[in-house]
Protein backbone atom coordinates (compact mmCIF):
# COMPACT_ATOMS: atom_id res chain seq x y z
CA UNK A 1 0.00 0.00 0.00
CA UNK A 2 3.19 2.26 0.81
CA UNK A 3 3.91 2.51 -3.54
CA UNK A 4 -0.05 2.20 -4.53
CA UNK A 5 -0.59 5.44 -2.24
CA UNK A 6 2.27 7.61 -3.50
CA UNK A 7 1.42 6.61 -7.27
CA UNK A 8 -2.21 7.51 -6.48
CA UNK A 9 -1.54 11.07 -5.80
CA UNK A 10 -0.65 11.39 -9.09
CA UNK A 11 -3.86 10.18 -10.25
CA UNK A 12 -6.50 12.68 -10.14
CA UNK A 13 -7.65 12.95 -13.80
CA UNK A 14 -8.41 10.51 -16.72
CA UNK A 15 -5.30 11.75 -18.11
CA UNK A 16 -3.55 9.51 -16.05
CA UNK A 17 -4.37 5.17 -16.04
CA UNK A 18 -3.61 3.65 -13.14
CA UNK A 19 -3.21 -0.68 -12.93
CA UNK A 20 -1.78 -3.44 -11.17
CA UNK A 21 -0.90 -6.16 -12.80
CA UNK A 22 -1.06 -9.13 -10.35
CA UNK A 23 -0.34 -12.94 -10.13
CA UNK A 24 -1.15 -15.41 -7.35
CA UNK A 25 -4.96 -14.58 -6.99
CA UNK A 26 -7.79 -13.37 -8.46
CA UNK A 27 -9.34 -9.87 -9.06
CA UNK A 28 -11.52 -9.48 -6.01
CA UNK A 29 -8.99 -10.30 -3.62
CA UNK A 30 -6.55 -7.85 -5.26
CA UNK A 31 -9.52 -5.08 -4.84
CA UNK A 32 -9.95 -6.16 -1.40
CA UNK A 33 -6.58 -5.45 -0.43
CA UNK A 34 -5.82 -2.46 -2.79
CA UNK A 35 -8.96 -0.79 -3.21
CA UNK A 36 -11.18 0.23 -6.34
CA UNK A 37 -9.01 3.25 -7.21
CA UNK A 38 -7.19 1.10 -10.01
CA UNK A 39 -7.43 -1.21 -12.95
CA UNK A 40 -6.48 -4.78 -12.17
CA UNK A 41 -4.61 -6.78 -15.16
CA UNK A 42 -3.60 -9.87 -14.26
CA UNK A 43 0.08 -10.59 -15.48
CA UNK A 44 1.38 -12.57 -18.85
CA UNK A 45 3.59 -16.05 -18.39
CA UNK A 46 7.14 -15.51 -18.71
CA UNK A 47 9.83 -14.25 -16.86
CA UNK A 48 10.15 -11.06 -15.85
CA UNK A 49 11.15 -9.56 -19.04
CA UNK A 50 8.65 -10.59 -20.89
CA UNK A 51 5.90 -9.85 -18.47
CA UNK A 52 6.96 -6.30 -18.64
CA UNK A 53 7.22 -6.41 -22.65
CA UNK A 54 3.61 -7.84 -22.57
CA UNK A 55 2.27 -5.06 -20.66
CA UNK A 56 4.05 -1.83 -22.62
CA UNK A 57 2.54 -3.44 -25.56
CA UNK A 58 -0.92 -3.33 -24.05
CA UNK A 59 -0.86 -0.23 -22.68
CA UNK A 60 0.75 1.83 -25.50
CA UNK A 61 -1.47 -0.59 -28.26
CA UNK A 62 -5.06 0.99 -25.80
CA UNK A 63 -3.54 4.28 -26.81
CA UNK A 64 -1.62 5.60 -24.05
CA UNK A 65 1.17 7.36 -24.95
CA UNK A 66 3.52 6.87 -22.70
CA UNK A 67 3.81 4.12 -20.18
CA UNK A 68 5.67 3.85 -16.65
CA UNK A 69 6.22 0.34 -14.91
CA UNK A 70 7.35 0.22 -11.26
CA UNK A 71 7.65 -2.11 -8.67
CA UNK A 72 6.57 -2.27 -5.02
CA UNK A 73 9.99 -2.99 -3.03
CA UNK A 74 11.45 0.23 -3.04
CA UNK A 75 10.48 2.34 -0.11
CA UNK A 76 11.65 5.97 -1.68
CA UNK A 77 9.67 5.94 -4.46
CA UNK A 78 7.00 8.31 -4.68
CA UNK A 79 4.96 10.80 -6.84
CA UNK A 80 7.58 12.91 -7.39
CA UNK A 81 10.01 10.26 -9.10
CA UNK A 82 6.96 8.97 -10.69
CA UNK A 83 6.31 12.72 -12.22
CA UNK A 84 9.51 12.92 -13.28
CA UNK A 85 9.65 9.91 -15.09
CA UNK A 86 6.60 10.78 -17.16
CA UNK A 87 8.68 14.22 -17.51
CA UNK A 88 11.41 12.42 -19.02
CA UNK A 89 9.21 10.51 -21.31
CA UNK A 90 8.33 13.70 -23.21
CA UNK A 91 11.72 14.02 -24.81
CA UNK A 92 13.10 10.27 -24.63
CA UNK A 93 12.05 6.43 -25.48
CA UNK A 94 13.20 5.14 -22.64
CA UNK A 95 13.65 5.95 -18.69
CA UNK A 96 15.07 4.04 -16.11
CA UNK A 97 15.21 4.33 -12.18
CA UNK A 98 18.30 2.49 -11.31
CA UNK A 99 18.82 0.91 -7.86
CA UNK A 100 22.29 -0.04 -5.59
CA UNK A 101 22.01 -3.60 -6.40
CA UNK A 102 22.22 -2.77 -10.72
CA UNK A 103 18.99 -3.28 -11.59
CA UNK A 104 15.89 -0.67 -11.57
CA UNK A 105 12.82 -0.02 -9.55
CA UNK A 106 11.08 1.61 -12.36
CA UNK A 107 11.08 1.82 -15.98
CA UNK A 108 9.29 3.74 -18.93
CA UNK A 109 8.85 3.51 -22.31
CA UNK A 110 7.00 6.24 -25.00
CA UNK A 111 7.00 3.90 -27.83
CA UNK A 112 7.76 -0.35 -28.35
CA UNK A 113 10.70 -1.91 -28.16
CA UNK A 114 10.94 -5.51 -28.86
CA UNK A 115 14.40 -6.39 -28.27
CA UNK A 116 14.95 -4.33 -24.95
CA UNK A 117 13.84 -6.76 -22.48
CA UNK A 118 15.61 -9.56 -23.86
CA UNK A 119 18.81 -11.26 -22.96
CA UNK A 120 18.76 -9.62 -19.12
CA UNK A 121 19.66 -12.08 -16.86
CA UNK A 122 16.87 -10.73 -14.37
CA UNK A 123 18.02 -11.03 -10.63
CA UNK A 124 21.48 -10.14 -10.94
CA UNK A 125 23.93 -7.06 -10.62
CA UNK A 126 23.58 -6.92 -14.59
CA UNK A 127 19.80 -6.30 -15.26
CA UNK A 128 20.88 -2.20 -15.63
CA UNK A 129 23.82 -2.21 -18.12
CA UNK A 130 22.22 -4.84 -20.23
CA UNK A 131 19.39 -3.13 -20.59
CA UNK A 132 21.50 0.43 -21.19
CA UNK A 133 23.04 -1.98 -24.02
CA UNK A 134 19.78 -3.14 -25.70
CA UNK A 135 18.49 0.45 -25.46
CA UNK A 136 21.42 1.54 -27.56
CA UNK A 137 21.12 -0.91 -29.84
CA UNK A 138 17.67 -0.58 -30.63
CA UNK A 139 18.46 3.39 -31.06
CA UNK A 140 16.51 4.24 -28.07
CA UNK A 141 17.03 7.66 -26.38
CA UNK A 142 17.10 7.19 -22.91
CA UNK A 143 17.97 8.91 -19.40
CA UNK A 144 18.35 7.73 -15.91
CA UNK A 145 16.59 9.07 -12.62
CA UNK A 146 18.33 8.95 -9.10
CA UNK A 147 19.85 5.62 -7.87
CA UNK A 148 17.61 3.87 -4.97
CA UNK A 149 17.57 1.44 -2.51
CA UNK A 150 15.45 -1.03 -3.23
CA UNK A 151 14.33 -4.28 -0.76
CA UNK A 152 15.76 -8.07 -1.70
CA UNK A 153 17.04 -9.56 1.39
CA UNK A 154 16.69 -9.28 5.06
CA UNK A 155 19.65 -7.10 5.51
CA UNK A 156 17.61 -4.38 3.03
CA UNK A 157 15.05 -3.85 5.41
CA UNK A 158 16.89 -1.06 7.19
CA UNK A 159 15.89 0.52 4.06
CA UNK A 160 12.09 0.26 4.91
CA UNK A 161 12.74 1.34 8.51
CA UNK A 162 14.76 4.44 7.65
CA UNK A 163 11.80 4.95 5.19
CA UNK A 164 8.80 4.80 7.98
CA UNK A 165 10.86 7.19 10.52
CA UNK A 166 11.24 9.95 7.78
CA UNK A 167 7.46 9.53 7.20
CA UNK A 168 6.53 9.56 10.56
CA UNK A 169 8.66 12.69 11.21
CA UNK A 170 7.22 14.71 8.47
CA UNK A 171 4.05 13.50 9.75
CA UNK A 172 4.51 15.33 12.79
CA UNK A 173 2.98 19.03 12.13
CA UNK A 174 2.69 18.01 8.35
CA UNK A 175 2.45 21.37 6.16
CA UNK A 176 0.16 21.54 3.67
CA UNK A 177 1.12 24.07 0.70
CA UNK A 178 -2.14 25.34 -1.50
CA UNK A 179 -1.26 27.68 -4.40
CA UNK A 180 -4.18 28.06 -6.49
CA UNK A 181 -3.41 28.95 -10.20
CA UNK A 182 -4.73 30.33 -13.56
CA UNK A 183 -2.38 30.47 -16.14
CA UNK A 184 0.81 30.37 -14.38
CA UNK A 185 3.06 27.64 -16.18
CA UNK A 186 5.84 30.24 -16.99
CA UNK A 187 6.20 30.96 -13.13
CA UNK A 188 4.98 27.31 -11.13
CA UNK A 189 8.00 25.53 -12.02
CA UNK A 190 10.67 28.18 -10.70
CA UNK A 191 8.16 28.33 -7.20
CA UNK A 192 7.96 24.47 -7.46
CA UNK A 193 11.45 23.25 -7.42
CA UNK A 194 12.12 25.63 -4.74
CA UNK A 195 9.63 23.82 -2.53
CA UNK A 196 9.96 20.01 -3.61
CA UNK A 197 12.94 19.15 -1.50
CA UNK A 198 11.45 20.48 1.83
CA UNK A 199 10.68 17.61 4.40
CA UNK A 200 7.81 17.53 6.36
CA UNK A 201 5.45 19.74 3.31
CA UNK A 202 3.10 18.49 0.71
CA UNK A 203 2.43 20.72 -1.96
CA UNK A 204 -1.30 21.21 -3.93
CA UNK A 205 -1.92 23.02 -7.26
CA UNK A 206 -5.57 24.14 -7.10
CA UNK A 207 -6.24 25.22 -10.47
CA UNK A 208 -9.00 27.14 -11.71
CA UNK A 209 -9.08 25.57 -15.56
CA UNK A 210 -5.45 26.85 -17.02
CA UNK A 211 -5.19 27.07 -20.55
CA UNK A 212 -1.40 26.97 -20.25
CA UNK A 213 1.53 24.14 -18.90
CA UNK A 214 0.15 24.88 -15.32
CA UNK A 215 -0.85 21.60 -14.97
CA UNK A 216 1.54 19.61 -16.40
CA UNK A 217 4.87 21.45 -15.09
CA UNK A 218 2.81 21.11 -11.74
CA UNK A 219 2.60 17.15 -12.19
CA UNK A 220 6.13 17.18 -13.32
CA UNK A 221 7.32 18.13 -9.81
CA UNK A 222 5.13 15.77 -7.89
CA UNK A 223 2.32 18.33 -7.24
CA UNK A 224 -0.93 17.02 -6.53
CA UNK A 225 -2.80 18.92 -8.90
CA UNK A 226 -6.86 19.81 -7.99
CA UNK A 227 -9.04 21.34 -10.30
CA UNK A 228 -12.04 23.34 -9.31
CA UNK A 229 -14.54 25.88 -10.90
CA UNK A 230 -12.48 29.80 -11.17
CA UNK A 231 -12.29 31.72 -8.49
CA UNK A 232 -9.32 31.90 -5.77
CA UNK A 233 -11.77 31.26 -2.96
CA UNK A 234 -13.46 27.99 -4.43
CA UNK A 235 -9.65 26.51 -5.54
CA UNK A 236 -8.26 27.50 -2.33
CA UNK A 237 -11.13 25.68 -0.67
CA UNK A 238 -10.76 22.43 -3.18
CA UNK A 239 -7.22 22.20 -2.21
CA UNK A 240 -8.06 22.17 1.46
CA UNK A 241 -9.84 19.33 1.27
CA UNK A 242 -7.64 17.68 -0.85
CA UNK A 243 -5.06 18.07 1.83
CA UNK A 244 -3.50 15.86 4.65
CA UNK A 245 -1.59 17.74 6.59
CA UNK A 246 -3.10 19.58 9.85
CA UNK A 247 -1.43 23.02 9.05
CA UNK A 248 -2.53 24.77 5.63
CA UNK A 249 -0.57 27.51 3.90
CA UNK A 250 -1.97 29.84 1.29
CA UNK A 251 0.62 30.75 -1.31
CA UNK A 252 0.15 32.68 -4.11
CA UNK A 253 2.07 31.37 -7.49
CA UNK A 254 3.81 34.69 -7.39
CA UNK A 255 5.31 34.04 -3.50
CA UNK A 256 8.21 32.98 -2.29
CA UNK A 257 8.85 32.23 0.96
CA UNK A 258 11.51 32.42 3.17
CA UNK A 259 13.62 28.83 3.26
CA UNK A 260 13.11 27.55 7.05
CA UNK A 261 9.61 28.74 6.74
CA UNK A 262 8.32 25.26 7.97
CA UNK A 263 9.95 25.88 11.16
CA UNK A 264 8.65 29.53 11.24
CA UNK A 265 5.32 28.35 10.73
CA UNK A 266 5.32 25.65 13.05
CA UNK A 267 6.67 28.17 15.65
CA UNK A 268 4.44 30.93 14.90
CA UNK A 269 1.33 28.51 15.66
CA UNK A 270 2.74 27.52 19.29
CA UNK A 271 1.97 31.12 20.59
CA UNK A 272 -0.67 31.65 23.17
CA UNK A 273 -4.40 32.06 21.82
CA UNK A 274 -2.83 32.18 18.34
CA UNK A 275 -5.57 30.50 15.29
CA UNK A 276 -3.42 31.99 12.14
CA UNK A 277 -0.20 33.51 10.88
CA UNK A 278 1.43 35.25 8.03
CA UNK A 279 4.29 36.50 7.02
CA UNK A 280 5.56 40.49 6.61
CA UNK A 281 4.95 41.92 3.47
CA UNK A 282 7.72 42.69 0.82
CA UNK A 283 7.81 43.04 -3.14
CA UNK A 284 10.64 41.77 -5.63
CA UNK A 285 11.26 45.02 -7.06
CA UNK A 286 13.06 47.50 -4.53
CA UNK A 287 11.97 51.06 -6.28
CA UNK A 288 11.66 53.72 -4.15
CA UNK A 289 7.89 54.43 -4.81
CA UNK A 290 7.38 50.27 -3.97
CA UNK A 291 8.83 50.40 -0.67
CA UNK A 292 6.51 53.12 0.55
CA UNK A 293 3.90 50.79 -0.37
CA UNK A 294 5.43 47.84 1.44
CA UNK A 295 6.38 50.16 4.95
CA UNK A 296 2.26 51.23 4.05
CA UNK A 297 1.36 47.41 4.31
CA UNK A 298 3.44 46.17 6.63
CA UNK A 299 2.29 49.19 8.84
CA UNK A 300 -0.98 48.42 8.46
CA UNK A 301 -0.68 44.92 8.59
CA UNK A 302 0.81 45.13 12.29
CA UNK A 303 -1.75 47.59 13.69
CA UNK A 304 -4.99 45.62 12.88
CA UNK A 305 -3.57 42.20 12.09
CA UNK A 306 -4.99 41.87 9.53
CA UNK A 307 -2.42 39.97 6.48
CA UNK A 308 -3.53 39.70 2.96
CA UNK A 309 -3.50 36.48 0.70
CA UNK A 310 0.13 37.07 -1.13
CA UNK A 311 1.32 37.33 2.42
CA UNK A 312 1.04 33.04 3.01
CA UNK A 313 -1.59 33.30 5.47
CA UNK A 314 -1.41 29.73 7.66
CA UNK A 315 -3.16 27.72 10.16
CA UNK A 316 -4.69 24.59 11.78
CA UNK A 317 -6.54 22.50 9.19
CA UNK A 318 -9.15 22.09 11.84
CA UNK A 319 -9.79 25.58 12.12
CA UNK A 320 -10.04 26.19 8.89
CA UNK A 321 -13.04 23.79 8.26
CA UNK A 322 -14.60 24.71 11.60
CA UNK A 323 -14.42 28.29 10.26
CA UNK A 324 -15.91 26.80 6.94
CA UNK A 325 -13.20 27.90 4.84
CA UNK A 326 -12.86 30.97 2.44
CA UNK A 327 -15.76 32.91 1.40
CA UNK A 328 -17.26 32.43 -1.94
CA UNK A 329 -16.74 35.39 -3.63
CA UNK A 330 -14.80 37.15 -6.33
CA UNK A 331 -12.71 39.06 -4.33
CA UNK A 332 -11.86 40.03 -0.71
CA UNK A 333 -12.24 36.48 0.00
CA UNK A 334 -9.19 36.85 2.59
CA UNK A 335 -9.98 39.73 4.07
CA UNK A 336 -13.28 37.91 4.94
CA UNK A 337 -11.34 34.76 6.28
CA UNK A 338 -9.48 36.91 8.29
CA UNK A 339 -11.34 38.73 10.04
CA UNK A 340 -13.47 35.74 11.00
CA UNK A 341 -10.12 34.41 12.45
CA UNK A 342 -9.51 37.54 14.33
CA UNK A 343 -12.62 37.12 16.00
CA UNK A 344 -11.61 33.52 17.42
CA UNK A 345 -8.05 34.29 18.43
CA UNK A 346 -4.87 35.64 17.29
CA UNK A 347 -3.28 36.07 14.04
CA UNK A 348 0.73 36.16 14.15
CA UNK A 349 2.57 38.33 11.99
CA UNK A 350 6.00 36.90 11.51
CA UNK A 351 9.08 39.16 11.53
CA UNK A 352 10.65 37.35 7.86
CA UNK A 353 8.92 38.32 4.88
CA UNK A 354 7.10 36.98 1.89
CA UNK A 355 8.36 38.01 -1.05
CA UNK A 356 6.03 38.99 -3.43
CA UNK A 357 5.83 39.64 -7.52
CA UNK A 358 5.38 43.36 -8.32
CA UNK A 359 3.80 42.61 -11.77
CA UNK A 360 0.54 43.83 -10.88
CA UNK A 361 1.66 46.80 -9.74
CA UNK A 362 3.91 47.72 -13.10
CA UNK A 363 0.52 46.50 -15.31
CA UNK A 364 -1.43 49.21 -14.33
CA UNK A 365 1.05 51.79 -12.58
CA UNK A 366 1.83 51.83 -8.83
CA UNK A 367 -0.79 54.91 -7.81
CA UNK A 368 -3.66 53.28 -9.78
CA UNK A 369 -3.15 49.69 -8.39
CA UNK A 370 -2.68 51.75 -4.56
CA UNK A 371 -6.21 53.80 -5.20
CA UNK A 372 -7.94 50.56 -6.45
CA UNK A 373 -7.27 48.83 -3.57
CA UNK A 374 -7.87 51.82 -0.96
CA UNK A 375 -11.36 52.39 -3.20
CA UNK A 376 -12.02 48.38 -2.89
CA UNK A 377 -11.48 48.63 1.42
CA UNK A 378 -13.29 51.54 1.44
CA UNK A 379 -16.35 50.07 -0.09
CA UNK A 380 -16.51 47.18 1.35
CA UNK A 381 -16.13 49.13 4.86
CA UNK A 382 -19.22 50.95 3.51
CA UNK A 383 -21.58 47.92 3.39
CA UNK A 384 -20.74 47.12 -0.45
CA UNK A 385 -20.97 43.74 -1.07
CA UNK A 386 -17.41 42.11 -3.01
CA UNK A 387 -19.41 41.28 -5.81
CA UNK A 388 -20.99 44.39 -6.54
CA UNK A 389 -17.01 45.50 -5.98
CA UNK A 390 -16.12 42.96 -8.60
CA UNK A 391 -18.36 44.26 -11.03
CA UNK A 392 -17.18 47.75 -11.12
CA UNK A 393 -13.74 46.71 -10.72
CA UNK A 394 -14.08 45.17 -14.09
CA UNK A 395 -15.99 48.13 -16.06
CA UNK A 396 -12.94 49.91 -14.54
CA UNK A 397 -10.69 47.51 -16.38
CA UNK A 398 -8.89 46.13 -13.48
CA UNK A 399 -8.91 42.91 -14.70
CA UNK A 400 -7.49 42.33 -17.64
CA UNK A 401 -5.88 39.34 -19.67
CA UNK A 402 -2.16 39.03 -19.33
CA UNK A 403 -2.00 35.20 -20.22
CA UNK A 404 -3.10 34.06 -24.24
CA UNK A 405 -5.92 31.73 -24.14
CA UNK A 406 -5.80 28.55 -26.28
CA UNK A 407 -9.15 25.99 -26.74
CA UNK A 408 -10.86 25.41 -23.30
CA UNK A 409 -11.76 22.03 -24.54
CA UNK A 410 -8.89 20.38 -26.16
CA UNK A 411 -8.02 17.24 -25.50
CA UNK A 412 -5.37 15.63 -23.78
CA UNK A 413 -3.31 12.37 -25.11
CA UNK A 414 -3.31 9.81 -22.38
CA UNK A 415 -0.92 8.35 -20.10
CA UNK A 416 -0.61 5.28 -18.23
CA UNK A 417 1.05 4.21 -14.55
CA UNK A 418 1.65 0.39 -13.96
CA UNK A 419 1.97 -1.21 -11.20
CA UNK A 420 3.82 -4.56 -11.13
CA UNK A 421 6.28 -7.38 -9.49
Amino acid sequence: MHTINHALRLKDDSELGLEAHYTGGDRADFESWLGQNLQYQPQSAGDLGERMSHAFVSAIGRGFRSVVIIGTDCPHLDAEIIGQAFAVLETNDLVLGPAHDGGYYLIGLSRCSPGLLQKVDWGTECVLDQTIFNANQDGLTWQLLETLNDIDRPEDLAHWEDCQEAELATDLGRISIIIPTLNEGERIGDLLSRLKHVSGVEIIVADGGSTDETRTVSRRYGALVVTSPLGRGRQMNAGANRASGDILLFLHADTRLPSDFPSLVRQGLEHPNTVAGAFRFRLDDRSPMLAVVEWLTNLRCLVQSEPYGDQALFMCAAIFHEMGGYPDTPILEDVILVRRLKRRGRITILKQYAVTSSRRWKRLGIMTTFLFHRMVMLAYALGVQPSTIARWLKRLNYYRTTQPTTDLHRNEESRSCIQGK
